[in-house]
């Protein structure tokens, strides 16, 4: 029987990718997943992006963080210093190309034994008509849900199908967070220090692997220390 990986927050951690796929124990005909937010903030994600073009069992969800780099590539709105920095990594010959890519990745993804989104998802609505906002986990979609419910979003989930998600390191140690056996919110913080974290379908087996070090805060202050004079919006 085939196998599925479902991946957490990847966040530019090349290194940890695939030390993470080598403890997978992954064969022939198993697939790749990743629920989004596979660029920015870590060192290496120009070398994560090379890793899902040319694999073809492999695919990524759409994450806040691609809807970013989209939506700031239009001109729609302006871009975060996690932004800034991978497209400086990148470099502009190849930006828009990968601006393509990333523009191309689905919302959500349901399998035959569980339902895969970056963000969060709202309770009573069809997953069609779900916002954007909510499930590939933006601020405002955010807000949103914290404004119209009580609970957090993940005790209201009832659907008939376990659901897999990305987005937030919602313990903050380094382990997911799995809301009775029917949620699983599997990013671990990886660019941050913490783990890069992964579920092997059809087992729901997690597996991890701990970072090497945070990417992030020594990312962000080499980028400005080269760059004084950029004036950024803050990383959200």
């Amino acid at each position: 029987m085939s196998r599925r990986l479902i991946i957490g927050d990847i966040h530019g951690c090349f290194d940890e990718l695939r030390a993470l796929l080598d403890l997978a124990g992954l064969g022939i005909g198993d697939e790749i997943i990743a629920l989004g937010d596979i660029v920015d903030r870590g060192p290496a994600s120009p070398a994560v992006l090379d890793f899902f073009h040319s694999q073809p069992n492999a695919k990524s969800l759409m994450g806040n963080h691609e809807r970013k780099h989209v939506r700031s590539f239009r001109g729609e709105l302006k871009p975060a210093l996690s932004q800034v920095i991978t497209r400086s990594q990148l470099g502009e010959t190849r930006y828009p190309a990968e601006c393509g890519f990333v523009a191309s990745f689905p919302r959500f993804l349901e399998l035959p034994d569980a339902l895969l989104l970056h963000g969060f998802l709202e309770p009573g609505i069809p997953l069609d008509q779900q916002r954007d906002t909510v499930v590939i986990g933006t601020l405002s979609g955010e807000f949103y849900l914290r404004k119209k419910y009580t609970k957090p979003w993940y005790e209201l989930y009832n659907g008939a199908k376990p659901l897999i998600v990305g987005h937030h390191d919602y313990l903050g140690t380094g382990q997911p967070l799995i809301y009775k056996n029917l949620v699983f919110c599997i990013d671990t913080g990886c660019c941050h220090g913490k783990a890069l974290t992964g579920l092997v379908l059809p087992e729901f087996r997690i597996i991890s692997v701990p970072s090497r070090r945070d990417y992030w805060a020594e990312v962000s202050v080499a980028f400005l220390d080269a760059h004084p004079d950029i004036r950024h919006k803050k990383d959200e």
